[in-house]
């Protein structure tokens, strides 16, 4: 092994494997100046891969998720399965958010510690989160760099035409109560959104009710539900986005294609973030809530969740609890460390949540964080042609950009009930975690309105994320009106009841047709497309049966 690719391998143990150790010693014994307990200096900077430019602005102000340790992590997994087995008598009984703070998250006393700490230091706390799990806040580049002891350094990225921030060594803090991770210290990795568009000549042409054969929203319902009696009803569908949006955008696309808008969308500014904007790129956070909506016309509100960095909207979707559907189609920088803890704990909490799986057709290209974590479900790209406009599902086969393959994070080991599904012919691990999980339209024949104005020729699993989700409103509406709790967490049900052909077929699409890198579409599970596409009310019955 290479001193470089050894150097790597001991950072990752160091930050995965030890991490219990650490907490244990930053807890019992008292110093001045505690490590934070997970790493904070990108690679490139630490290997010397990235030249210095200069030193932060000390003006600069810098949003920051200060995160704490849960408790009982292994005891959290343990209940999860548990909450997820048919056979258990803890099936489907959810935690409420007061419920699993006081199992899993800090104490209130060290939560109260750093909330004072921080405030007294000079930095401004901009939310308190009812988990305890993480506090927003604020502050000048030179007080952030004086509390975590700390130099904030301009860099140029070795692989983009472009410079960084990132601090010069791992931060400590002057507090005796265990930090888990600080998000907002560097910018080496920056967030990006699953949506494509096609250059004029290569843009796919379907089958739908938008210009050209293009697809709208309500084609996308026709033929992954295909009914009328649900419509969200009742639900709050919650969306990620990293900027903020123009509501104008909204109502446009609404009055083009002719159908009425009903669902309020209620905005949720995190960390002070601004949510709505007139003149910015707003094409990732208009089409979520033009093809949710669409999906689920009858939604009691969406609810947008914006903030400078996707740690901070997780956290807020998970202490929050009022979505029970919520999705994502941004990628970021892997922070398992981070994020997998609030992934079991929307589990936990009955939380369906859903990720785009990525475009260009692999995952490293596309930026393979979170669909990687075993705790979500990842939502792949298909080509669907339909009857016709506003008609019912005809076919479907693999989109050729859908990302998908194993785990790139071989630390994230398979699930049990995935493990049944891996074979030959999808050639996916049985060692590490496969993506995607499911799948949906996301062919660049997709109609939207943004920036002012409606276009065709856009795709990308962006599409493919909001659909599901809005298609898991129609689930939960059903639960209820049979006296049931939420479907919740969807992966152990979907590969559970897969796991019976004949039923199989009736709640999902099994894609079989279609090749996207290096994996095809096959029958049953696959790295393009997972288990398939919506099954219609085949699919809603299975998950809500009536009593």
């Amino acid at each position: 092994m290479s001193a470089r690719k050894a150097s790597r391998a001991i950072r990752t143990l160091l930050n995965a494997s030890t991490i219990a150790a650490a907490i244990t010693a930053a807890v019992a014994s008292p110093s001045d100046a505690r490590a934070v307990l997970s790493a904070h200096v990108p690679v490139a900077v630490a290997e010397h891969e990235a030249s210095l430019i200069g030193h932060v602005d000390a003006e600069r102000i810098l949003y920051l998720d200060i995160v704490l340790p849960m408790r009982n992590r292994e005891a959290l997994k343990a209940l999860v399965g548990r909450i997820y087995d048919p056979s258990d008598s803890l099936y489907r009984h959810y935690l409420s958010v007061g419920q699993f703070t006081e199992r899993f998250g800090p104490s209130r006393d060290d939560y109260d510690q750093a909330v004072a700490f921080f405030r007294s230091s000079g930095l401004e706390i901009t939310r308190l989160n009812s988990n305890r799990y993480m506090l927003e806040a604020h502050g000048r580049a030179a007080d952030i760099e004086r509390v975590f002891h700390i130099r904030l350094n301009i860099y140029r990225h070795p692989a983009e035409n472009r410079s960084f921030m990132a601090p010069d060594r791992e931060p400590t803090v002057n507090l005796g109560v265990a930090i888990l991770h600080v998000d907002g210290l560097d910018d080496f990795e920056l967030p990006k959104p699953r949506l494509i568009r096609a250059p004029e000549g290569q843009r796919a042409h379907g089958t739908g009710s938008g210009p050209n054969g293009s697809f709208i929203g309500s084609d996308m319902r026709a033929a992954y539900y295909g009914g009328t009696t649900l419509t969200g009803a009742g639900q709050s569908l919650g969306l990620m986005e990293l900027v903020g949006w123009n509501p104008a955008d909204i109502a446009l696309y609404f009055q083009t294609v002719n159908q009425p808008l009903n669902v309020p969308v209620n905005g949720i500014s995190v960390d002070g973030k601004k949510i709505h904007c007139t003149h910015c790129n707003d094409g990732e956070q208009a089409l979520d809530i033009e093809y949710a909506i669409s999906m689920a016309p009858g939604l009691a509100q969406v609810q947008v969740y914006v903030a400078h960095g996707a740690d901070a909207v997780l956290e807020a979707m998970a202490s929050d609890n009022t979505s029970k559907q919520l999705s994502t189609s941004w990628g970021w920088h892997n922070n398992f460390v981070v994020d997998d803890p609030l992934f079991l704990e929307m589990a936990a909490q009955g939380q369906s949540f859903l990720t785009a799986s990525g475009d260009y057709s692999n995952l490293k290209q596309s930026g393979p964080w979170p669909e990687e974590d075993a705790n979500l479900t990842g939502v792949g790209g298909t080509d669907l042609v339909t009857v016709g406009p506003g008609g019912p599902y005809q076919s479907e086969k693999g989109w050729s950009g859908s990302a998908g393959g194993p785990s790139l994070d071989r630390s994230i080991s398979i699930e049990p009930y995935q493990l049944s599904f891996i074979n030959e012919r999808n050639e996916g691990s049985r060692k590490v975690r496969d993506v995607p999980d499911v799948s949906a339209h996301a062919d660049t024949d997709c109609f939207i309105c943004s920036n002012g104005r409606c276009s065709e020729g856009w795709g990308g699993t962006s599409f493919a994320s909001p659909m599901w989700t809005g298609f898991v409103a129609l689930i939960n509406q059903q639960a209820v009106a049979n006296g049931q709790q939420p479907v919740g967490f969807l992966n152990p049900t979907l590969y559970n009841l897969a796991m019976n052909r004949a039923q199989y077929v009736g709640m999902l699409h099994d894609v079989m047709r279609g090749q996207s890198g290096l994996y095809t579409a096959v029958k049953g599970f696959d790295l393009v497309t997972g288990l398939g596409s919506p099954g219609g009310q085949g699919l809603i019955n299975a998950l809500a049966p009536s009593q």
